[in-house]
């Protein structure tokens, strides 16, 4: 049981001098991190709406005030992170002197939201509710990387498995340098990691279309 401490409220916010309202938005943005972390370590089924208040440090009611159910919550978490890529994605594409702006993006969204970009990219797809939902998001993904890189490559016959594996190659590298890497060195990282995916690219271009 959750002991009330004397410098919270019956609902689990500060009170007093301590006390500080959030907006709605604030609220919202705070449980779907809650959220985010306790699904990341225990799957859609093994989490509680009561975990998720408990990751949140708030109530389970003020859960629901904000999310009429579990599966709304998980969906959200899985939105938020859709919207954060894309618009990290689109500020990068507009700064036209920074050629390094796809592997920053990502970079930036899941240095922020860790737990969230996980669930994105490799817990929903083995979630039964949300499979078909992130396997639509990869499709995107990798549709968005055959307009940049398809026109590149040398035999068309490769391209759907060129595209799939320059995408997977991308998020894995994230995912393993947000486990490993110094993130004082993240800089290094989108550089190294940019000039290794056009040297990819390159190398696929140079492929020369089989005869029949």
């Amino acid at each position: 049981m959750r002991i009330q401490t004397a410098t919270e409220s019956p609902t689990g916010s500060p009170t007093g001098s301590a006390r500080k309202l959030l907006s709605r938005a604030e609220r919202q943005e705070s449980i779907l991190r809650g959220a985010a972390a306790a699904f990341a370590h225990t799957g859609f089924d093994g989490t509680s709406m009561e975990d998720v208040a408990d990751a949140s440090g708030i109530t389970r009611l003020i859960v629901y005030r904000n999310f009429a159910s579990k599966e709304d919550l998980y969906r959200a978490v899985l939105e938020r992170v859709m919207v954060r890529l894309r618009d990290e994605f689109l500020a990068g594409y507009e700064r036209s002197t920074d050629r390094d702006f796809v592997v920053r993006a990502l970079l930036v969204v899941a240095r922020d939201d860790p737990d969230g970009f996980r669930l994105l990219w490799v817990h929903a797809a083995h979630e039964p509710r949300f499979a078909d939902y992130a396997a639509g998001f990869r499709d995107r993904v990798v549709g968005i990387a055959d307009e940049f890189i398809g026109p590149l490559l040398g035999d068309a016959s490769i391209r759907r498995w060129a595209t799939i594996t320059f995408v997977d190659h991308l998020y894995d590298a994230v995912l393993k340098w947000l486990d490993v890497g110094d993130p004082a060195r993240d800089d290094e990282f989108v550089e190294v990691t940019s000039a290794g995916l056009r040297a990819l690219v390159a190398a696929w271009g140079e492929l020369v279309p089989s005869v029949r």
